[in-house]
């Protein structure tokens, strides 16, 4: 058995190696050999995030306290959820870095840059293993006001400067809910220490639930939609495309994920409110629609990506609210991995879909088709779902999250219906949808084995309400399935062409956005 402290400093070596790295990285000094230096310590962070996750494994989680006494006992708090988050956002991080050495050579500014990308990524490392609130908190603001300086790395681009004065205005209120989450769990618990909180939260389970606690978990999900451009604070990430790609790329598959992460590390807070539980199912639903409808109509690839994003951090908010936070971490490393590569290979996007099949001439989807489809998807999963012994009474958001997730398949069984070799392509079609789905609650049910100690016991709800919510869900999902097989065919009518411009426009929320920020900031240029 290793030295406690000894112990919790392994994890925290991993943001101290991104912290010197910047510091290492003067905004005056040559810009490639502090690129090089930085991607070699975030490769190291990447080694001590490895090691840490084996510590893990042997020793199990490691909770201690290093500086300070009482609520402002800063330490370290890291557990398998941690582990896994070191490792993502290490990798992630790691990969980052080492792209913008050749990315940015001969840039005037690279070694500035550099000392920013740094000190993000390590104020996220930081994030993840606090033990203690205050120190979330401080990595929470830090994340976003280091992010700032990457934002505005082009100070004579005034869409990206705006894009920044968005997100900055944002944040702060983000700041100002954490700052209520601090001094309301200070208040109830007594304590910012993650694990007397979390020992506190179990004991109201089989209680009377006070209603600070709902206060508290409605002012986490008002940080978590901030932080993670929910409707309707989404607007400025589809504006931040004149950013450095390596600065996306971070945003996109790392720091956007923060709000879901603020969730799942708090769930056993959150979970005692069923307020903030089906606030999360209304906005994570609504948010993931919206930005799916306007995704479909936008040209640009990176703005399609970042309004993919946007969808994806709603369905992520959805998976929380219906109580599946083992899916939500598990969609967390999902979406960042394939996030993370497809802006960092976005400049040969385009040669990839042209290299992808689809068919040649799809015709109008009749309707018993499309509903052929979606009932053959949905069975598969609920099919899938019996054989893993997983049952709607028991766990309804890992069954409604799966319908939702086959849905995907109901598509990619249109096209192949469209194609002349439709008999032969349909089985191999309905295979590989079996495949998925059995991955699906395969995946499932390892991730759930492995949080089993972070996180609280799935909420189920068996009200009618609820019960009817989740269905509604399912409903819309469908209604976005059949707008995409049938806006080739209505866009040709006018009502369809008005809706079309309309969602190109993002009905016009970035528009208001930006007379918004213009009104409350009219003559500062942040720098």
């Amino acid at each position: 058995m290793l030295n406690p402290t000894l112990s919790a400093l392994l994890p925290l070596l991993a943001p101290t190696l991104l912290f010197a790295a910047g510091l290492l990285s003067p905004p005056n000094a040559a810009g490639r050999p502090s690129a090089i230096r930085a991607a070699r310590m975030a490769i190291g962070a990447l080694l001590v995030a490895v090691a840490s996750a084996i510590l893990i494994w042997r020793e199990g989680p490691v909770i201690h306290s290093l500086i300070g006494s009482g609520p402002v006992a800063f330490g370290v708090y890291f557990d398998t959820l941690s582990a896994i988050m070191l490792g993502l956002v290490s990798f992630l991080g790691a990969v980052v870095v080492r792209y913008s050495v050749n990315y940015l050579d001969g840039d005037p500014r690279h070694s500035r840059f550099t000392r920013w990308l740094c000190f993000t990524i390590g104020s996220v490392l930081t994030l993840v293993i606090a033990g203690n609130l205050l120190l979330f908190a401080l990595a929470w603001m830090a994340t976003s006001l280091c992010l700032h300086r990457l934002l505005t790395f082009y100070p004579d681009r005034p869409g990206a400067l705006l894009a920044a004065r968005k997100k900055f205005l944002i944040s702060r209120l983000g700041d100002a809910a954490m700052l209520g989450v601090l001094a309301l769990t200070l208040h109830l618990f007594g304590t910012w220490d993650f694990r007397e909180i979390f020992r506190q939260a179990e004991t109201f389970q089989a209680g009377e639930i006070p209603s600070a606690v709902g206060w508290i978990s409605l002012l986490l999900v008002a940080g978590a939609m901030m932080k993670s451009a929910q409707f309707p604070f989404h607007s400025w990430l589809p504006d931040t495309m004149e950013t450095p790609t390596p600065v996306s790329a971070l945003m996109h598959a790392g720091i956007i994920n923060a709000g879901g992460f603020l969730l799942v590390r708090f769930s056993p807070v959150v979970s005692l409110s069923p307020i903030a539980m089906n606030t999360l199912v209304i906005v994570g639903s609504f948010t993931a629609l919206f930005a799916s409808l306007i995704m479909l109509t936008q040209t640009s690839i990176k703005r399609f990506l970042a309004y993919s994003t946007i969808a994806q951090m709603g369905f992520m908010m959805l998976q929380c609210g219906l109580g599946a936070f083992a899916l939500a971490v598990l969609h967390i490393v999902a979406h960042s991995l394939y996030k993370a590569h497809a802006f960092l290979s976005s400049g040969s996007i385009v040669s990839l879909a042209k290299s992808a099949w689809v068919p040649s001439e799809r015709p109008a989807a009749h309707p018993f088709v499309l509903l052929s489809i979606l009932l053959a998807s949905v069975s598969i999963c609920w099919g899938t779902a019996a054989l893993f012994g997983i049952h709607f009474s028991e766990n309804p958001g890992v069954l409604i999250l799966g319908s939702v997730y086959l849905m995907a398949l109901a598509f990619f069984l249109w096209n192949l219906w469209a194609s002349s070799h439709r008999a032969k392509l349909i089985g191999r079609g309905l295979l590989i949808g079996i495949a998925a789905s059995a991955a699906y609650f395969g995946l499932h049910a390892f991730i759930n084995h492995l949080l089993a100690a972070s996180l609280p016991p799935q909420a189920v709800s068996h009200g009618p309400v609820e019960l009817a919510a989740m269905f509604l869900v399912i409903l819309l999902f469908m209604a976005v399935l059949v707008i995409q097989a049938q806006m080739p065919q209505w866009s040709s009518t006018k009502l369809g062409r008005t809706l079309y411009v309309h969602a190109y426009k993002g009905f016009y929320f970035v528009t208001l956005a930006n007379r918004i920020t213009l009104a409350l900031t009219p003559r500062s240029t942040p720098r």
